[in-house]
């Protein structure tokens, strides 16, 4: 997201000390984060917040170690689909487009595809399912009216003030954080659950273990955060992609790192917050398996009393308005990259009617999976499985692009962002393997 020029506030207007004076400095540093603070608020979707309440109903604190462990794999991976979006000036199937086989490129498009388009769907459900639990009404008019409102806004809002809502929106997940500050936890178990990473050989722990690294490291991040760095690179003053700058973009570079950083720190904090708080409040009642909304509402009783349903659906529909445009943004970003079409929220929809086309068809897909046999909650953590079992051969394409000088120029992957990515792609590939043979 452009940042004004050092002096000036929005519209170029007044000395910096004024802007100081106007806008405190938090405002000023919530403005400075771009799209990676929107991809990290983007993880915590209803998909994410059912496996990580399911995570903590089932086994407690034992899996928190799991979010912490996944924090330096996550931030690397971001970070690298950032630089590939920024030093190219396009997004990661743009880049593999031209560098990778054809066949790996249709089978990296097609796996991406299904998934997001169940995550659509498992994300459009657990609001449904939310809704109807809250206000009653059929679950054809919710799933109509979500589905319908995501496509409406993702092709007519303008990009820019779209963008400015959804930093905002992705605050409701704080009610999770706050949840700890409320309830008795007994921090012995706590920090044993977090710092000490143990697994039970069970199919089901292993099940939920891939459903909570897939949907922390999910592969419709990635797309997205390229795709929005290319974007808004192209609309800024210098166009230019980084590897045309040369030194000038090291600036940049920290930039990146930074945003990073922050949007995957906020995230991964509501993410053990809500495995935390589950545990403590359903784990320890004897609840485990959590099979209806009001079930998961619970969970926030001690901090919302009589408005834990609310707080809950406001939660599930905050995150999920901020979701369903993300996935199915970057399945049209993925396609339209994939096989050469004009791609960009910043396009007319006239000019991009593919694009655009895609975003909504998207959208009415996964919708009408709300329709199927599948139990929505049970949907949620599907989905999250199937971005686990995703995300492997994904970011393996991605860290080898970024380590390609002729992708790259002079911003080739630093060793350690190598390692961290080759690591990442193991691990998802592992989790995936032992859910299967188990």
């Amino acid at each position: 997201m452009e940042t004004p020029p050092l002096g000036t506030r929005p519209g170029g207007v007044g000395p910096a000390g004024a802007t100081r004076r106007r806008h405190p400095r938090f405002l000023g540093l919530i403005r400075r984060l771009g799209p990676g603070f929107i991809t990290g608020a983007a993880d915590d979707d209803p998909s994410g917040i059912v496996t990580y309440a399911q995570a903590g109903a089932a086994f407690g604190y034992g899996l928190g170690w799991a979010v912490v462990l996944t924090l330096p794999f996550m931030v690397a991976v971001q970070e690298i689909s950032a630089r590939i979006g920024c030093v190219t000036g396009r997004g990661i199937f743009g880049a593999l487009r031209t560098h990778a086989p054809r066949p790996v490129v249709l089978t990296a498009v097609a796996l991406l595809v299904i998934a997001n388009v169940a995550n659509i769907g498992a994300d459009i459900g657990g609001m449904v399912e939310v809704a109807r639990d809250l206000l009653g009404g059929p679950a054809w008019f919710w799933a109509a009216a979500v589905a319908g409102f995501c496509a409406a806004a993702e092709i007519w809002v303008a990009y820019a003030r779209y963008v400015r809502f959804l930093k905002w929106l992705s605050l409701a997940l704080l009610a999770y954080v706050g949840l700890l500050f409320i309830i008795h936890l007994p921090w012995a178990a706590v920090l044993a659950g977090v710092l000490l990473p143990r697994v039970t050989l069970s199919r089901e722990a292993l099940l939920t273990l891939l459903g909570v690294l897939g949907t922390t490291i999910s592969p419709y991040l990635f797309v997205w955060q390229a795709a929005e760095e290319a974007e808004d690179l192209a609309a800024s003053a210098d166009p230019r992609p980084f590897r045309d700058r040369g030194a000038e973009a090291g600036g940049q570079i920290a930039r990146i790192g930074f945003d990073t950083w922050a949007g995957m720190s906020y995230s991964n904090l509501v993410s053990l917050s809500i495995i935390v708080g589950t545990a403590a409040t359903l784990h320890a009642r004897g609840i485990t398996t959590i099979a209806t909304a009001g079930q998961a509402a619970s969970a926030l009783a001690p901090i919302a009393g009589p408005f834990a349903g609310l707080i809950f659906a406001l939660g599930v529909f905050g995150t999920g308005l901020l979701a369903v445009p993300v996935l199915a943004g970057s399945t049209a970003y993925a396609l339209g990259e994939a096989f050469g079409w004009a791609v960009g929220l910043g396009q007319r929809a006239r000019d991009a009617r593919a694009f655009y086309g895609t975003i909504a068809a998207a959208t009415l897909v996964g919708a009408g999976i709300v329709f199927s046999p599948i139990d929505p909650l049970r949907a949620l953590i599907l989905a999250a499985v199937i971005n686990g079992a995703v995300a492997g051969p994904v970011i393996a394409a991605m860290v080898a692009l970024g380590s390609m000088p002729s992708v790259m120029g002079d911003f080739t992957l630093p060793r350690w962002l190598r390692l961290l990515g080759w690591s990442t792609a193991a691990l998802m590939a592992a989790a995936t393997l032992g859910m299967l043979v188990l």
